[in-house]
């Protein structure tokens, strides 16, 4: 008996796709609304080009707009090992505890268990373990109630690894959404960084309705995917919050067959990691893992705004699975032709 081909997943190597480093964005545009727009039209399969501040048009009254709140905290600080010269570069990955920090430092091959790291003359921290990803487990001593307001003086924000500059004091405004405001993260919701507190009004005037979700991102998002069998691929957990009000704003939207659009791939994965039954989601708070790629059937998801992604990336994945991989790769292409700019700085997209 015949019951239909199911469609397998693409492997690796089918997202393959070179983009002209010139095209890699280094800096962010002073003004967030006026990079470019592309917009996929997934029914009629066509691409056309806009500016961000255009993204409006494309909501009607009673549609719901999601966004991750997840607030980005200059994770990057130095410090000097055991009182002595040698510079250590020190990534905080998350808290674990009170004073005790996961991290990620450099060079990893000088920064043993029971090295101490000088920040300041008052503020150090004592390594105390190895982590199974090659970070390591930090203790700090501060007389200070919290270490966050350490962090956010002296802080470098963390840049993604394809910037390959120093980070400047303005990088922590424009590597920030302006409606950020649950701190967690170590890298940027990037697709919610061309919103404007203008655009925002504008979409409430016209009767779209604003909600949130938090993703805290980690560095996992920068993770290469190492196998060619999509399958196998293990996503890092993080943490995330979907509270009663989204949720019951994305399911009263739902029920009078109001349109959802999300901002980005966190916000993406929070919703579909709550989804409960058809097209009802559930609020929840935990860890998530949820690594979205062709074919998915998306439940909580309408339209999508993304920026461009590096090829072969868990977020790209996540895109080719909304709009079907060949158009990702036609409208990627188009992206280069058009001179786009790529990746966190870089131009966006809607797909609807």
């Amino acid at each position: 008996m015949f019951f239909g081909s199911v469609e397998k997943p693409p492997r690796l190597s089918e997202f393959e796709l070179e983009v002209p480093e010139k095209l890699v964005a280094k800096d962010p545009l002073k003004k967030r609304d006026e990079c470019k727009l592309m917009v996929l039209n997934r029914a009629e399969q066509t691409i056309e080009h806009r500016q961000f501040k255009d993204i409006v048009d494309y909501f009607n009254k009673g549609d719901v707009l999601v966004m991750n709140n997840t607030r980005v905290y200059p994770a990057r600080l130095y410090a000097n090992k055991d009182k002595s010269d040698a510079r250590v570069e020190v990534f905080l990955l998350r808290e674990l505890a009170d004073d005790l920090w996961e991290a990620m430092v450099k060079p990893a091959r000088k920064v043993r268990i029971g090295n101490k790291l000088w920040f300041s003359k008052k503020i150090s921290c004592d390594v105390i373990d190895n982590t199974v990803s090659g970070g390591r487990v930090l203790r700090f001593e501060t007389d200070a109630a919290s270490l966050y307001p350490f962090i956010e003086k002296v802080g470098h924000s963390p840049l993604p690894p394809y910037i390959d500059r120093e980070s400047i004091p303005s990088d922590k405004i424009y590597y920030q959404t302006v409606y950020a405001s649950e701190r967690g993260s170590v890298a940027a919701p990037t697709a919610g960084i061309h919103f404007t507190k203008a655009i925002l009004n504008k979409m409430e005037k016209k009767g779209v309705i604003l909600a949130y979700v938090t993703l805290h991102i980690g560095l996992g998002t920068f993770r290469p995917i190492m196998v060619e069998d999509l399958t196998r691929h293990q996503m890092d957990s993080e943490y995330f919050h979907v509270p009663p009000e989204t949720a019951e704003i994305i399911n009263k939207a739902k029920s009078h067959k109001k349109l959802v659009g999300v901002v980005g791939t966190s916000t993406a994965r929070a919703l579909e990691t709550v989804v409960v039954s058809g097209f009802q989601i559930t609020a929840r708070r935990g860890w998530t893992d949820k690594f979205i790629y062709p074919p998915y059937e998306f439940k909580m998801c309408d339209k999508f705004i993304t920026n461009l992604h590096q090829p072969k990336s868990t977020l790209m994945m996540l895109t080719a699975a909304f709009a079907k991989k060949d158009f990702i790769l036609k409208a990627y292409k188009e992206a280069i032709k058009n001179k786009y700019r790529f990746y966190s700085y870089g131009d966006s997209m809607i797909i609807i």
